[in-house]
C-alpha cells in the first residue's frame, strides 16, 4: 500500500502482542499535540485502553482480536482527511475523528467507501437522519440537543420562563462553533430571550475583547461551545470580570478537568453538558485498572482514568465494541466487513441491562439505533465543577431537548443535503 506523508508518523498500536494482524480494525484519528492535544490526549487514552481490555479480558470481540491505529492529525483537517486515506484500506470498521471539521470533510468519502462513521456528539447534525445519512451515526446525542438541553436548564432556573433574558453563546469560530447558532435562533424565538453570538478565533487564547463585550452587555447566561485552550482561557477570563460561574454552561467539549483546574479556585460553580457519566465509580474501571493499568498495557500513563474526557474515549469504544457484536450476531460471522459494521451500528440496542452486564451501569442513557434515527434519544445532563474537591458533580437527571424545533432543524438540512447530492432517501 502506497501511504501519504501522514503515514510517516503514523502511530500503529496492535493491542495483543502474539498475533502478527488483529482481525478487526480500529482507526483512532488523534491528536496528541498542538493547541487541542490536551483534550485528545483523554479520549484517544480511553478509546484504546477499552479495546485492550476487550482483547485481554475477553480474548477479543467474539473471538477476534482488535487492533487501534493511530493517526496523528493534530485537530487538522487536511491532515485528518490523509490519515482516513492511508488507514481504509486496512480493514477499518469505522471512523470516529473528533472533529467536527473533519467529519465534514469524510461524510461522502465513507459513503462511497462503504464505511460507516461514529460522531459521537460532534460533526453534521442533521446525519441523526438515517434516511439520508446511510454511514453516518451521532448517538446517543447531538450539538442541536446540546443547545436544547443548556436551554431548557436556563428555562428551569427561571420557573419557565426567560423572555427578555439575555443569552450570549461564545463559540470557537469554526464548523465545530457554528454548529448550534441556527437552533439557538429557533429556541431565542420559541422562549422570547435575546441571543448575542460572540466568536472567538483559533485556538481561542486571545479574548480580551470578547469578554469586554459580555461585561459591557451583562448577559444573564453564557453557553460556550469551546475546545482545547480556548475553554481554559474563557473560564480565567470569566473570572477575572467576576461573571458568575453558575451563569456559565459549556456543552458536553467544554467541561473536561483540562478547562477547569488551571482557573483554580476561580472556576468554581462552572457547569457543562454531559452525555454519560462522571467519575470512575463503576466496575469497568478495576476491570481497566487489573488489565490493562497495572499490566503495563495502558495507552498512556494510566492518570487519565476516569477523567471526563478518558470515559468519553473508553464510552465511544464500548459502543463500537457493542455494534461489532450486534453485526457478528446479524451476519453469523466473526470476521466483520466494514459493511457489516454499519448493520450492526443500525441495529445497536444498548439496554440497561447490558450496560450492567459491562459494568457500566447508568453511565449513559438506553437507546436504541434504527434505519431512520441514527442519533439516538438526544439526552443530556448537567454537572458543576467542585474546585474545592477537584471533581464534576452530576447536578440534573438526564432530560430530553426540544424534539420539535430539532427535528424540524434535521428535516430541513438533511433534506437539502440529499437534493444537493441527488440522494434519495432509503428505509422505506
Amino acid at each position: 500500500m502506497k501511504l501519504t506523508k501522514i503515514a510517516a508518523v503514523l502511530a500503529v498500536t496492535t493491542l495483543v502482542a502474539t498475533p502478527a494482524m488483529a482481525d478487526l480494525v480500529f482507526p483512532s484519528l488523534s491528536y496528541r499535540t498542538g493547541p487541542y492535544g490536551a483534550n485528545g490526549i483523554p479520549f484517544a487514552d480511553g478509546y484504546s485502553d477499552y479495546f485492550t481490555l476487550v482483547n485481554e479480558r475477553d480474548n477479543g470481540i467474539g473471538g477476534e482480536k482488535a487492533k487501534v491505529v493511530e493517526c496523528e492529525t493534530g485537530y487538522n483537517t487536511e491532515k485528518g482527511v490523509e490519515c482516513y486515506e492511508s488507514t481504509k484500506s486496512m480493514g477499518a470498521l469505522v471512523y470516529q475523528p473528533l472533529s467536527t471539521g473533519i467529519t465534514y470533510q469524510l461524510i461522502p468519502k465513507v459513503t462511497a467507501d462503504g464505511i460507516p462513521l461514529h460522531s459521537m456528539g460532534y460533526g453534521r447534525t442533521s446525519a441523526a437522519n438515517g434516511k439520508v445519512f446511510s454511514n453516518i451515526f451521532n448517538y446517543p446525542a447531538n450539538y442541536w440537543n446540546g443547545a436544547s438541553i443548556a436551554i431548557n436548564h436556563i428555562l428551569k432556573e427561571n420557573g419557565g420562563d426567560v423572555k427578555g433574558k439575555k443569552i450570549t453563546l461564545l463559540y470557537h469560530n469554526s464548523a465545530y462553533g457554528k454548529e448550534p447558532i441556527r437552533t439557538l435562533e429557533e429556541l431565542s424565538k420559541k422562549h422570547g430571550f435575546k441571543l448575542t453570538l460572540i466568536p472567538v478565533d483559533h485556538p481561542g487564547q486571545e479574548q480580551k475583547s470578547q469578554w469586554l463585550q459580555i461585561r459591557r452587555e451583562k448577559p444573564d447566561n453564557v453557553i460556550m461551545w469551546g475546545w482545547g485552550v480556548m475553554n481554559q482561557v474563557a473560564i480565567q477570563e470569566a473570572s477575572n470580570i467576576r461573571y458568575p460561574m453558575d451563569k456559565f454552561i459549556g456543552i458536553w467539549w467544554s467541561g473536561s478537568e483540562n478547562d477547569v483546574i488551571p482557573a483554580g479556585d476561580a472556576a468554581h460553580g462552572y457547569k457543562a453538558l454531559g452525555m454519560h457519566a462522571v467519575g470512575s465509580d463503576f466496575p469497568v474501571f478495576d476491570d481497566i485498572k487489573k488489565y490493562v493499568v497495572d499490566a503495563g498495557k495502558a495507552a498512556g500513563a494510566g492518570d487519565q482514568v476516569g477523567t471526563v474526557l478518558y470515559n468519553r474515549g473508553m464510552y465511544a469504544a464500548m459502543l463500537a465494541v457493542e455494534a461489532v457484536k450486534t453485526a457478528q450476531a446479524l451476519h453469523n460471522t466473526k470476521a466483520i466487513t466494514p459493511a457489516m459494521m454499519r448493520d450492526g451500528m443500525e441495529a445497536l440496542d444498548i439496554t440497561d441491562a447490558k450496560m450492567a452486564a459491562l459494568g457500566m451501569a447508568g453511565f449513559g442513557p438506553s437507546f436504541k439505533v434504527t434505519c431512520e434515527n441514527h442519533g439516538g434519544p438526544g439526552l443530556g445532563m448537567v454537572t458543576q465543577w467542585d474546585a474545592k474537591a477537584k471533581k464534576w458533580n452530576q447536578i440534573s437527571e438526564y432530560g430530553p431537548s426540544d424534539a420539535t424545533v430539532i427535528n424540524a432543524l434535521i428535516a430541513e438540512d438533511s433534506a437539502a443535503f440529499a437534493k444537493e447530492n441527488k440522494i434519495e432517501e432509503r428505509c422505506n
